[in-house]
């Protein structure tokens, strides 16, 4: 997967309502859902769906297909397996990612759940 196509995917997903969309849609799976049924469900107004959804498929994460007179939109798993497999494969090369003395500072420093934990 080139990297061009991971970072429109990861931009589609980093806004809140396509995300929930989109975490609709996968759990939703094979069958899929009309736009109809996701407004109501998400509790969006459908011209607000119609513009998340349109960024979901020109980002290759969402697939639509008309039903007689519904479109039905679907979770693209090809191209979500195919992100984090693009991201598996370049963070730290599919090793455990090691984390450097700053890294675990800055965590320490910015990190609420910390308050509890001694840092250094």
């Amino acid at each position: 997967m080139e990297e061009s196509t991971v970072i429109k995917a990861l931009a589609a997903l980093a806004q809140p309502v396509r995300l929930q969309v989109f975490r609709a849609l996968v759990v939703t799976g094979e069958a899929g859902l009309t736009p109809g049924a996701m407004a109501e469900g998400l509790g969006i107004p459908a011209n607000t769906l119609s513009f998340h959804l349109k960024e979901l498929v020109h980002a290759g994460l969402v697939t639509q297909e008309r039903a007689s007179r519904n479109l039905i939109y679907r979770a693209a798993f090809e191209q979500m397996t195919g992100v984090l497999a693009y991201l598996t494969e370049n963070c730290c090369q599919g090793e455990t990612c090691a984390v450097t003395p700053a890294m675990a500072a800055f965590e320490c420093k910015s990190s609420p759940k910390n308050k509890a934990r001694t840092c250094p």
